[in-house]
């Protein structure tokens, strides 16, 4: 067994007697022993290193990346490569890059036990990354391993009829279904475009970059990225071989479509099936993955040996060992060998309008919109939501919208529900529906939250003979909300109201200077409040939000509260220097 094939991370001591005990490597032709030393001649050609001591280098290989790699390391080390007469050993290891990235920036939770000699990630995206949030000693000029575009993947049956529909694969197909104007996907579409998680897979972060290029800039932008984040995150996978199995697997989605790198589609096929999975280009274009190589060691000696490896991994024997595990060269001009009739043989058209800077924007953007949001609803059930709003009442349409709105919220979400009208919980003016808490998770009993509050928006009604307590009520929920603050989270109360109130506890001025001496910018808590109809205190209201930085939005429509969730979702883009909205 080839000692590059090693997955588990050893010890230098452990991997120094291991290489000993073997006797080093495989291909050497003769040992002579040399003043009590060892002394391997190579190859026949007189090349002389000392296998006491050996350099040995231990790189850190995106999972898809690694077989490929290990093999070519394997190769290597027969080469008897050399650094100052000590011969070097290669041994690889697969790893996502976030581990890796973690390690080099210096984390301490989540990070690999040591840190690598040399590293493979699956976009150059990461070593960017890296190098920006610490890791700023990096050398330049990294190496290009392999690459391989995205693809949109599906069953080849599910390829024919979207064929016979005349439906192609495109960008915008990555956008919740009313981002691209209606409510569900027509049967000759993809129920789902499940996209890799850009926060462990390159492939996400291309996506990302693709999504943010299709839509453009401005605030109407920024609200459909933030709905495609939100569905990505609902259907995200941690690796490309899950995503390709979900593929497979007909007892969820009906028809489904995942982004992945072309070789994923290329490895996954090695299994046969009745109905393999057949890669597809987007008719924009599409981006390419590179898998470059960064010496990534602080000891001069292994650094150097490093370097050695990263120039054997450009050579001839390498790309054609990559190019045989599925992949294009490293400059992209050469194919896989033997790719299948499930891949295409002609180059994809490259979305040139995608650079270096726009990916690590879109990292950057989806770093702001993904993290999780710890979120109560404060839904107003007074007598002012009981008034008729599209043939229905404002409480009706505002909790009917909002019920779809809910769906944007991933399980890593926090949420609770609070109903408020004077009278409602006595005392107090409002009243707990669904207490804060995981929505994956039940408040009591056996049914989770996120069911609990799908029931409530169904079966909760205004009160015609009860006035308004809005300010009492966004009080108090501010006040819960900070209390319940979660460092790792958005920290938001959200507010749907017809925007009144009836004057019977605090008034406007109080809640607004409660607001400001209250509101911590270390722990910053977001109001956003949706009011629904006419009449509507705009400037009270105004005053409310703009003390925790957050957001006023006036809906007339019943699909408006959609684009309202996006647009406060969206202002983490702009955060914390968001100007005021109304």
């Amino acid at each position: 067994m080839r000692l590059a094939r090693h997955r588990a991370a050893l010890s230098p001591e452990q991997r120094r007697r291991k290489a000993l005990q073997r006797g080093m490597l495989a291909g050497l032709t003769a040992v002579a022993i040399v003043a009590g030393g060892l002394v391997v001649v190579f190859g026949g050609v007189g090349a002389l290193c000392s296998t006491r001591e050996p350099v040995l280098v231990s790189v850190a290989a995106a999972v898809d990346v690694a077989p490929a790699v290990m093999e070519a390391a394997g190769r290597f080390n027969e080469t008897k490569a050399s650094v100052g007469r000590r011969c070097v050993l290669v041994q690889v290891t697969e790893h996502p890059p976030a581990t890796v990235l973690r390690t080099l920036i210096g984390d301490r939770a989540g990070v690999l036990r040591e840190r690598p000699d040399g590293w493979i990630a699956d976009s150059s995206a990461w070593i960017r990354l890296a190098r920006q949030q610490g890791a700023s000693a990096l050398p330049a000029g990294e190496s290009v391993v392999a690459t391989s575009p995205l693809v949109f993947a599906t069953r080849s049956s599910l390829a024919q009829r979207f064929s016979v529909g005349k439906t192609e694969m495109n960008w915008r197909m990555v956008f919740p279904p009313t981002v691209r104007g209606r409510l569900t996907p027509t049967p000759s579409e993809p129920d789902v475009v499940r996209v890799p998680d850009p926060s462990l897979a390159g492939a996400g972060i291309a996506t990302v970059a693709a999504a943010r290029d299709v839509v453009g800039t401005g605030p109407e932008a920024d609200k459909a990225l933030t709905a495609f984040v939100r569905w990505a995150q609902a259907g995200s996978a941690p690796d490309y071989r899950s995503m390709l199995e979900a593929v497979d697997n007909r007892t969820f989605w009906q028809r489904p479509v995942v982004i992945v790198p072309e070789q994923s589609v290329w490895n996954h096929n090695l299994s046969p099936s009745p109905d393999p999975v057949v890669a597809l280009h987007p008719r924009e274009g599409t981006i390419n993955l590179d898998y470059p190589y960064v010496v990534t060691a602080t000891d001069p000696t292994v650094a150097e040996a490093s370097t050695a490896f990263a120039e054997w991994l450009k050579g001839p024997q390498t790309q054609e060992i990559v190019r045989r595990a599925g992949f294009r060269s490293g400059d992209g001009a050469q194919g896989p060998i033997s790719p299948g009739p499930r891949i295409p043989t002609a180059a994809p058209k490259t979305r040139s309008s995608v650079s270096q800077q726009d990916i690590d924007e879109a990292l950057r953007a989806w770093s702001r919109l993904a993290p999780p949001t710890n979120i109560l609803v404060l839904a107003d059930t007074s007598k002012h939501m009981a008034e008729p709003l599209k043939g229905s009442t404002k409480v009706r349409v505002a909790l009917e919208a909002a019920e779809i709105g809910l769906q944007l919220f991933p399980n890593s979400t926090h949420m609770g529900l609070w109903e408020f009208a004077d009278g409602v919980g006595r005392i107090k003016g409002y009243q707990e529906r669904v207490g804060l808490g995981p929505i994956t998770e039940p408040e009591t009993g056996q049914v989770i939250r996120r069911s609990r509050l799908g029931e409530m928006t169904g079966t909760i009604t205004a009160h015609p003979d009860r006035d308004s307590s809005l300010y009492d009520s966004i009080l108090s929920g501010f006040r819960e909300l900070t209390s319940e603050y979660r460092e790792e989270m958005n920290n938001s109360l959200l507010v749907i109201t017809a925007g009144k109130d009836d004057g019977k506890g605090t008034n406007l001025a109080q809640l607004a200077d409660a607001l400001r001496r209250e509101w911590k910018p270390d722990r910053p808590v977001q109001i956003v409040i949706v009011a629904f109809g006419d009449g509507v205190d705009r400037d009270g209201l105004t005053r409310i939000t703009s003390a925790t930085n957050g957001s006023l939005h006036v809906a007339q429509e019943p699909g408006e509260i959609i684009d309202v969730f996006l647009a406060a979702l969206a202002r983490r883009l702009c955060h914390p220097t968001c100007k005021p909205t109304a």
